[in-house]
């Protein structure tokens, strides 16, 4: 971060170590900062460096013990999509794309509740329904300029919802919720394809896909979209990133 790119620190804080969602051998723990006046310039420094976004929110990892969790972002000017990735495309021809300014309706909340009961019972996530005042603070808080959503429609009925961030010259993929009747079309590969898509029709030079770890099968497909790189390490602010092929 350069010294004309300050940043108003509202909180910092780390969670204690506990039990890794992603791999349960290991212990987890989130570093946080709470900031204000945050521009999107600033946004895309701290991306650099491995932070991600949840409304007022920024964080990375700082676990103990391990470091499974890499920052991973696709060169747009070198990426094309995979023969599977394109079956993904064609197979959901007929769903509509609308990107505009995050929203909160009765149909998010709706399809937002009912994807998260569809993971509690298929892989035990934890379930508790959203409501309103925390869908706002988890993803509209802020009211960053940078913030998008990506609305998807079948026939009219909204049935997933991509959230991202999106400045000069990038897009981060923040969160992807959907119908569970929609899963068999594999609709995460279709939200990340609209994304990539719309990011270089713009001209952006990188798409960042969050954190891969190569040992969990619910993070590994980030590695499937190539040429991708790896961030090394976790660089504080006025370090400058490095990146490296993946």
């Amino acid at each position: 971060m350069t010294p004309s790119l300050p940043l108003t620190t509202l909180a910092r804080y780390t969670t204690p170590p506990s039990r890794c969602g992603y791999l349960p051998a290991e212990r987890s723990s989130l570093a946080y900062r709470v900031l204000a006046d945050v521009t999107a310039a600033h946004h895309e420094a701290l991306l650099a460096r491995g932070w991600r976004r949840f409304g007022c929110e920024w964080f990375r990892p700082v676990c103990p013990a391990c470091t499974a969790c890499r920052s991973l972002r696709l060169p747009l000017a070198t990426f094309t999509p995979s023969r599977s990735q394109r079956r993904a495309l064609r197979g959901n021809a007929t769903v509509q794309v609308v990107m505009q300014a995050p929203t909160i309706t009765g149909a998010h909340l709706r399809l937002y509740n009912a994807y998260h009961a569809a993971m509690h019972r298929q892989k035990g996530w934890p379930w508790h329904p959203i409501d309103p005042v925390e869908y706002f603070q988890s993803y509209l808080g802020g009211d960053w300029p940078f913030a998008r959503e990506f609305l998807y429609f079948e026939q009219g009925r909204l049935v997933g919802v991509g959230l991202a961030d999106i400045t000069a010259t990038a897009l981060s993929s923040v969160y992807f919720f959907h119908d569970p009747a929609w899963r068999p079309r594999a609709p995460g590969v279709f939200s990340i394809l609209q994304q990539l898509a719309y990011a270089q029709r713009h001209g952006l030079r990188y798409h960042y896909l969050g954190y891969w770890i190569a040992g969990c099968p619910s993070m590994a497909y980030k590695g499937q979209y190539r040429p991708h790189e790896l961030l090394v390490g976790s660089p504080p602010d006025d370090v400058e990133p490095t990146w490296m092929a993946g």
